[in-house]
């Protein structure tokens, strides 16, 4: 049985503990055992996180203390998948560089605020994750991202749609949802998820973010059977 490490809180206004419960809920559909967690001392035990095969974090702000930091980073370069959506992923501790290394992104603004209409186009290639899927209207925050250039773009919304200084520039794509590696662990994220409630009102939302988490949830097991290690991606010099 896959075991997944789901920690929410941070910024209530995220609705952490009702997208934390969602997420568990799928997860144990598919067969997981979940452990939801309210702290993120769950991540100061380095040897226990390598139990895991998937972290989902539902945390916006805040701040990880540097070892909690690198038990996690190491638990994902050995194999383990993270997997997250919305500022609960990609707005996680601003200061925290290798965090945005990991994740493969940082949110900057949401031009409009609130109750942008908007479309979410499907990028259809090698990814089962849209497999199947179609375009899909949100009303929700539009996320503007500073992203990592390696990612897989999987889905993406056209900018601007509303007026404020960064119309000035050429229109742009900007990634929603995304896949990149750290090691030999997977990452998955998407923007959408602003409140719980966008993902009964756009179901693509959802079944993205499930796909997702089995996807990256199937790294470790991967790893494991085609004998990969790390010795490769460790580096002890100064890196930030």
């Amino acid at each position: 049985m896959k075991k997944a490490l789901i920690f929410q809180g941070g910024w209530d206004g995220h609705e952490p503990q009702l997208v934390a419960a969602r997420f568990g809920r799928l997860l144990e559909a598919e067969g997981f055992a979940v452990e939801i967690s309210d702290t993120l001392d769950c991540l100061a035990d380095g040897e226990k996180l390598l139990e895991y095969d998937l972290f989902v974090p539902c945390w916006t702000g805040g701040d990880l203390p540097w070892e909690y930091t690198q038990n996690i980073s190491k638990a994902i370069g050995k194999g383990a998948g993270i997997a997250g959506c919305h500022g609960g992923m990609c707005d996680s501790f601003r200061q925290n560089t290798e965090w945005q290394f990991i994740t493969g992104g940082q949110w900057v603004s949401h031009p409009g605020g609130d109750g942008i209409e908007y479309t979410v186009n499907i990028h259809h290639g090698a990814s089962p994750i849209t497999e199947g899927l179609d375009d899909f209207q949100v009303c929700s925050e539009h996320y503007y991202l500073h992203v990592d250039p390696s990612i897989e773009v999987l889905a993406s919304t056209r900018f601007p749609l509303v007026h404020y200084y960064h119309i000035s520039n050429k229109p742009i794509d900007m990634p929603v949802a995304w896949t990149k590696y750290w090691g030999n662990g997977r990452v998955f994220y998407c923007s959408l998820g602003h409140h719980d409630d966008v993902f009964d009102k756009s179901p693509n939302a959802q079944e993205l973010m499930r796909r997702g988490m089995l996807w990256a949830a199937e790294g470790k097991a991967l790893a494991q059977e085609r004998g990969l290690t790390t010795e490769r991606f460790e580096n002890n010099a100064k890196m930030y």
